[in-house]
């Protein structure tokens, strides 16, 4: 199915996603009794979703403060040029703290969102690892002290 296209789904599709959600081990047959529709109908939808693009996969949510990483810093990166954005991210990607990478409107080319242990953890990702790329110009760094809210889209 091409990329960015909308897709259409009614109220049994709604009760999948939302179950799956909350809880993406939960058995097809669980489902299928609390919506009263059979098995192989949850899971054809659930194919049919898959295959429209609308679930990405499923996945185990590590919890980073177990592993010692307690600080997210979210950095705005100014670039010489906006052709060097390629090039940047590229650079960028190789940086395993970097969670994630958007580019942006306003002031930053480029905004990045990182997980460190610590605050001397950060300085040494940005004065090692970010500063130094090639075309990186400034940065402008946000600690985020906690965070108060994380969800997926409401379905």
């Amino acid at each position: 199915m091409p990329k960015n296209k909308i897709i259409t789904i009614d109220g049994i599709d709604k009760k999948i996603l939302r179950a799956l959600m909350e809880d993406a081990r939960i058995p097809i047959l669980e489902i299928a009794r609390n919506i009263d529709i059979s098995g192989a109908a949850i899971h054809q939808r659930i194919r049919k979703l898959e295959k429209s693009g609308l679930i990405a996969g499923s996945k185990f949510v590590i919890d980073p403060k177990v592993l010692g990483y307690r600080t997210v810093a979210f950095i705005g990166v100014y670039l010489d040029k906006a052709i060097q954005n390629p090039e940047a991210i590229k650079q960028l990607k190789k940086v395993p703290e970097v969670l994630e990478c958007h580019y942006t409107t306003g002031n930053w080319n480029v905004l990045i969102k990182l997980l460190c242990k610590d605050n001397e953890h950060l300085m040494h990702l940005l004065n090692n690892d970010i500063q130094t790329i090639s075309g990186v110009s400034r940065t402008e760094t946000f600690i985020s002290l906690d965070q108060q809210i994380e969800r997926q889209i409401t379905i």
